[in-house]
Formats: structure tokens, sequence, C-alpha cells
């Protein structure tokens, strides 16, 4: 995967991976929204259940059930709400059957839509997709059709609004704990790392007193595609839409959007 360091238009230096796409800051700020809002509360609970049920109930020996609470954590979920999901996870409070299910498939402008999920209907999650993609002009794909576009990462998300860096500083001390790449814009430094350095890179990071408001295995595709500022707020509303049912934990695309399609999410 190509990278380079550049500056990015207010001057501020931009480390960044070939491909990534302006999508990961835009769940981000709507991220926050549903936190405010709650909606986030499901998504969390359940894979805060799946990760004790595989990895047992202690985050220290954890490190998934980790990433998961401290993401619970930045949202605000309440503290009996993760001590319920964990206990479900361990069996020792009646719950849901979860299973992990990757759905593929493809949205306006030609891009390509990863999705994870956590369910315990797939034939109701399967209906709920199709009717979300053919309603917003995409359409659901077979297994394997677009998930070869994608690379697993690890991945430590900055707010500067919350946590004042940097860039110059934190690219080096990144790169020599471990991380691969870094991308930074206006609003959010992110750091990416192979998914086995993920933890050594943010456990050594907040030793030196960074704090990241999100962090944990993500997708980024290997290029992007172009939206057409005409298929743009289609695209943008798929994405949202996807997001929007409790069963689909992440969404990634590669497709990618002018600053202009951005504003109307």
């Amino acid at each position: 995967m190509e990278t380079g360091f550049s500056t990015g238009g207010d001057g501020r230096g931009v480390f960044q991976i070939a491909g990534h796409s302006k999508w990961s800051n835009i769940k981000h700020r709507k991220g926050k929204e549903d936190a405010r809002r709650g909606q986030v509360f499901t998504k969390l609970a359940r894979q805060i259940t799946l990760a004790a049920r595989e990895g047992g109930g202690d985050p220290d020996t954890n490190f998934r059930l980790r990433l998961v609470i401290d993401k619970a954590r930045a949202a605000n979920m309440p503290n009996d709400n993760v001590d319920r999901a964990i206990k479900r996870g361990l069996g020792e409070l009646g719950g849901e059957n979860l299973e992990e299910i990757v759905y593929e498939g493809y949205g306006p402008g030609g891009m390509a839509v990863l999705l994870e999920v956590l369910t315990d209907n797939r034939n109701r999650t399967a209906s709920d997709l199709r009717h979300v993609f053919s309603k917003h002009g995409g359409n659901l794909g077979e297994s394997g059709c677009v998930a070869w576009m994608f690379e697993s990462k690890g991945r430590l998300v900055i707010e500067r609004q919350v946590t004042p860096v940097d860039d110059d500083s934190l690219m080096l001390e990144a790169i020599e704990a471990g991380a691969e790449d870094m991308e930074a814009d206006g609003e959010l430094v992110e750091i990416f790392t192979a998914p086995n350095q993920l933890k050594i890179v943010k456990e050594t990071l907040e030793a030196s007193g960074y704090r990241f408001q999100d962090s944990g295995i993500t997708m980024v595709p290997g290029n992007t595609v172009d939206i057409p500022s005409e298929r743009a707020e289609q695209a943008l509303r798929l994405l949202e839409a996807l997001e929007d049912l409790d069963d689909v934990q992440d969404v990634y695309t590669n497709g990618d959007f002018d600053e202009d399609a951005l504003e109307l999410s």
C-alpha cells in the first residue's frame, strides 16, 4: 500500500494512505450524533457480548473486549449496560445467539460496499439489506465480490478538539512505535497499523500521553473511486441508511466524495 507525506490545504502535514476514503470521517461524526441519541448502545452491547463470549470477560486479557469497552466509554454508555453485555457473553444472562457475517455490494457511482454484521437472524438481515440497497440505487452482491478490494488495518483516532497534537511529533512517535501510516486533516488524526500491531502502538502512544477517541480494526480500500457529484447524495444516503440498521456494525466503502458532497452528510 503506497503512502506519502504531503501538506494539506490548511498547511498541516498529511501522511496519507493510498485509497483511504473520507467516509471514515463521516462515520466518526455520525457516530457521535448516534451516541447522543443512544442509537449506538445496541450495537456496542452486541460487540461487547461477542467479545466476552470469544475471549472472556476481563478486558486486561481480552484486547478486543477492551477496545469495545473504550468505545462504550467514549459514547457515555452506562456501566450497567456494559456489565450486562459482558454477562450475556459469559452465559450468565440470557441473550441473542449472535453470529458475525460479512455482506458485500455495490452502490451508486460504482462504489464497493463492505458490511460487518452481528445478527441473530441472517434471513431478516439479508432482507433488510436488500431493501436498503434497492431503495438507494445499489445492490447486494455475492460473497467475495468486493472484499478483495479491502485490507484489514488497525486504526487509532485522535480528535483535535479533545486532544490537541503536533502532527510531526505524533507521526514520528507513531512510526517508531510500529505504525504504518498516518492521515491528518482539520478535525481528525488517524493512525494506521498492521492488525497485530494495534495493541502495542496504542499502549505505547497512550504511555506518551496521547488519548484516542476511537480505536479498533478497520477495513481500508486499496484504491478509491471518485463518486460523481450527481450521484454523491444518493451514495451517502445509502451508506448512512446501512449504518442505521441495528444489525450492521460497520460500513466500509471505496467511494470518495468531494468536500461539497460531504457538507450534505
